[in-house]
């Protein structure tokens, strides 16, 4: 077997670590700190996206530019941290709107 013991001690104190519950808890504690971030961003997100849109669909037109950083930028990362599509609809509308240049803005 292993005779050094400094890999024994290594061994021991690594095999303690991970048998104490207060590691566990400490994992869990960031697991849930990191769904309850998830969610916030997922809620900011999908506001931003419902603002945005609704703007755009007020105005009756978006620039090439503003519809690229909707999609690209907010409703795909939106949908890949688990949005629920809610924001789809705006987004569908906001897609049958004429693109303008930057200088037709109202």
């Amino acid at each position: 077997m292993v005779e050094n013991p400094l890999f024994v001690a290594l061994v021991a104190v690594i095999t303690s670590i991970l048998a104490s519950s207060g590691f566990w808890a400490f994992v869990q504690r960031k697991d849930g700190n990191r769904k309850a971030q998830s969610k916030l961003l997922t809620g900011l997100t999908h506001e931003m996206i419902v603002y945005l849109s609704v703007d755009y669909i007020k105005r009756g037109s978006v620039t090439k530019e503003e519809y690229d950083n909707l999609i690209e930028k907010l409703y795909k990362p939106y949908l890949e941290l688990g949005g629920n599509g809610l924001a789809e609809k705006v987004v569908q509308q906001v897609g049958t709107l004429p693109i303008i240049n930057n200088e037709e803005k109202k």
